[in-house]
């Protein structure tokens, strides 16, 4: 049976991961090029090789290589051999491409109901007030039966309450200041591209969280070289398929391994300037998903990164190296040190700022959910290619993903934006015909009012023939008509 999974080698032997502690979540921390990329992609090759299926972000577009089998290199065999890894081939693995801007890979969308107000918030950066219309928002389209699908739709919405919030009632009545606000935030978004995020269909979980005929999970790479440079739309649209997964999977207990393993790459922007709430959100969302059957894996510089209420939680460490020039990187490499279980043997806080390119100071959770003394550790090579895809290697596995064929195209549904727009065309058609109606009244009245008229002079004249029959008629009818042609 399978030690579990292979980090790398150590003087103490080989270090293994356990697939029974890996939805304990874990941390891959260290200076730019360190090897922090190398031993995410050995850990992501070990959880697909378990049937594990994988997600992870590829920041800087160097890991879609991992499709391809690796190419032999005299470095790499001096490595297996140093650290001695027996029947180690170099292999492909399953890998499945998604792009939230299509051109990379298979779409990725979700519908701004499915987002929510709070993540919403956090992507448009508004403040409590503007939350709190945001929240209204939702609130009246739920009311309403209407679905948020696009940014059309919540545009649509906001402009509505905006107009016609004091015929709603106190319940819904919003600053048109803060809508307007709000319109102009969701327009800067547009322009950043995240108009891209939000439509139909929409993503469905069990599409990433497949396995290949051979049994291995399949490595969902998103491409994010682009979506990196909006680093709140990026970290919030993690954040949402972190939260997706906790709300929609079913309670697990503890499994025996995990059923799916999420790599949050560039971290540190998931919690740079998040308010209180959303915090404790994230917080909340990583204590519990693990009994969902859901390992979370941070990859960032430091573990200073990481919020502390975070940071406690993540059982799985690696440590690159750390460079201490300031007193501020001192104190963060001693921080880093005192993160781990103590080996005698070790100075851990000289030990990493020592460490070169591959090597990682690694601890990970035993029997009993035990964190392991902290090893120097060789990190072993990956099976799969270093660095990029073609793209003709690219566009071969994206011909034969089913995937391509469920979201390639967009779909725009009755919604919102629809809804409102029928609305108002049907107000507008009632406007219409009222004052048509009002005009044919006024117009009626005219014409009744001259009828009157004319019948009283009517009725004149025939009295004054009848009174002509007289000679006193008749004189009043000459005195009158004499009057009248004179």
């Amino acid at each position: 049976m399978s030690e579990g999974i292979l980090i790398g080698g150590s003087d103490a032997g080989k270090i293994f991961l356990n697939p029974r502690y890996a939805n304990r979540h874990g941390l891959i921390a260290g200076a730019t090029g360190t090897g922090k990329t190398v031993t995410l992609q050995c850990l992501a090759e070990g959880f697909s090789d378990l049937g594990i299926p994988v997600f992870l972000a590829d920041v800087k577009g160097d890991i879609s290589g991992m499709s391809q089998p690796g190419k032999p290199h005299p470095k790499v065999d001096e490595r297996v051999t140093k650290i001695g890894i027996e029947g180690y081939q170099q292999r492909g693995y399953p890998v499945a491409f998604w792009d939230l801007f299509g051109t990379s890979g298979t779409p990725v969308r979700s519908t701004v109901s499915e987002m929510g107000p709070q993540l919403l918030a956090r992507l448009l950066d508004l403040n409590e007030t503007q939350e709190s219309v945001m929240t209204l928002v939702f609130e009246f389209a739920d009311n309403e039966g209407m679905l948020l699908v696009d940014l059309a739709d919540l545009r649509s919405t906001l402009e509505y309450l905006g107009d016609h919030g004091k015929e709603l009632g106190a319940a819904f009545g919003v600053s048109r200041a803060s809508v307007n606000a709000i319109l102009r935030r969701l327009l800067m978004l547009e322009r950043e591209g995240g108009k891209h995020f939000f439509g139909e269909p929409a993503l469905q979980l069990e599409d990433f969280m497949g396995t290949s005929r051979d049994g291995r999970g399949t490595i969902n790479l998103l491409a994010a070289d682009k979506l990196i440079m909006n680093p709140r739309v990026y970290s919030t649209f993690l954040l949402w398929l972190l939260s997706e997964l906790f709300e929609n999977l079913p309670e697990l207990g503890d499994p025996e391994q995990p059923i799916m393993v999420f790599f949050f790459d560039e971290a540190h922007l998931l919690f740079n300037d998040a308010p209180k709430a959303l915090l404790e959100k994230i917080e909340q969302v990583v204590r519990l998903i693990r009994s969902k059957g859901v390992g979370v894996y941070f990859i960032t510089q430091s573990p200073g990164d990481i919020p502390d209420t975070v940071l406690a939680q993540l059982g799985n460490r690696v440590q690159h190296a750390l460079r201490a020039y300031t007193p501020k990187e001192r104190k963060v490499v001693k921080v880093a040190a005192e993160s781990f279980r103590e080996n005698p043997a070790l100075d851990t806080a000289t030990v990493i700022t020592q460490m070169g390119v591959g090597e990682a100071l690694v601890s990970t959770l035993q029997d009993k959910g035990i964190p392991a003394p902290v090893q120097r550790v060789l990190v072993r090579p990956p099976h799969s290619r270093m660095g990029k895809a073609t793209k003709a290697e690219r566009d071969a596995i994206l011909a034969n993903d089913i995937n391509q064929k469920r979201y390639k195209e967009p779909v725009d549904p009755r919604s919102a934006h629809e809804i409102l727009a029928e609305r108002a065309a049907a107000r507008q058609q009632a406007e219409q015909q009222a004052e048509l109606a009002r005009r044919e009244a006024k117009t009626t009245g005219t014409r009744r009012s001259s009828r009157s008229r004319e019948s009283a002079g009517e009725a004149f004249f025939k009295s004054m023939a009848r009174a002509a029959g007289s000679s006193i008629g008749r004189k009043l009818f000459r005195g009158v008509l004499g009057s009248l042609l004179k």
